[in-house]
C-alpha cells in the first residue's frame, strides 16, 4: 500500500516554536526533557513519542492538525494579490479546500506519521474547524505512547475502537486490556498511557478531540 508520509514534522514544530519566541532550552525546561532531544526532533534526527508530541503541541498552543497540514496551507500568506479581494463565500471555499481532507480518503491519500517507540498514526480525514483528529493507529509489538513509561495528559477527549491485536490502557489508577471489538472513551486530561505487550500489531480507529 502506497501511503503518503507526513514530511518535516520537526521543521513544523521548530517554526511554531520560533513564531512564538520560545527558546529551545526554555521549551525543554517546561516539558522536562533535554534540549538535545528537542533539537533532534526538530532536525528530523529523531521522532517524538505520542506523549512528547502532545506535550510540545500543547506547550506551543499548536493544533495537532497543523502537524498534518497540507503544504498549501503554509503558502496562504504569499497568495497573489487578487486572492486577497475574494468575496467571503469564495474565501471560505478556498479555506475549506486547504483544510478539508475527504470526504473520501483512499489509502494513497493518507498522511502517515511514524512516532517514537513503535507507534504509527494515519490520518483518515478532517473537516474544517472541527478540532477532531480521525486516526488509524498502529502500536507495533512493544510500542507505547510514552517512551519513558510515564502517563500523559492533554486537553480534549479520546474515543477508540480496537480492530486487531491487544492494547493495555492505563487510565489513572486503573489498567484495562483492550481486545478486538473493544471500545474506549475517556477525557484526555486523565493521565493515561497505551502500550502493546503482545506479539502482533494492535490496530484501531481513534478519534481525538481538542475540546471536551
Amino acid at each position: 500500500m502506497n501511503v503518503a508520509q507526513v514530511p518535516q514534522v520537526g521543521e513544523r514544530l521548530r517554526r511554531a516554536r520560533l513564531r512564538r519566541g520560545v527558546s529551545l532550552r526554555s521549551l525543554a525546561r517546561d516539558l522536562g526533557v533535554s534540549a538535545s532531544l528537542l533539537s533532534q526532533i526538530e532536525t528530523g534526527k529523531s521522532q517524538p513519542s505520542v506523549s512528547t508530541l502532545y506535550a510540545i503541541t500543547t506547550a506551543l498552543g499548536l493544533a495537532m492538525e497543523e502537524v498534518f497540514e497540507q503544504p498549501t496551507r503554509a503558502r496562504r500568506s504569499v497568495a497573489p494579490p487578487m486572492e486577497m479581494d475574494l468575496s467571503p463565500p469564495a474565501r471560505a471555499a478556498r479555506e475549506e479546500r486547504h483544510e478539508r481532507l475527504g470526504p473520501v480518503v483512499t489509502p494513497e491519500d493518507r498522511k502517515v506519521l511514524h512516532l517514537d517507540s513503535g507507534v504509527t498514526w494515519e490520518w483518515l480525514g478532517r473537516l474544517p474547524h472541527s478540532h477532531v483528529e480521525f486516526l488509524l493507529i498502529t502500536y507495533h509489538p512493544g510500542g507505547t505512547s510514552s517512551s519513558n513509561g510515564g502517563l500523559m495528559r492533554h486537553h480534549g477527549a479520546e474515543y477508540g475502537y480496537l480492530i486487531s491485536g491487544e492494547l493495555i490502557l492505563t487510565l489513572g489508577f486503573e489498567e484495562y486490556r483492550l481486545r478486538p471489538g473493544d471500545a474506549v472513551s475517556f477525557a484526555s486530561t486523565t493521565p493515561h498511557r497505551l502500550r502493546n505487550e503482545g506479539q502482533q500489531p494492535a490496530v484501531g480507529v481513534w478519534f481525538v478531540t481538542e475540546e471536551v
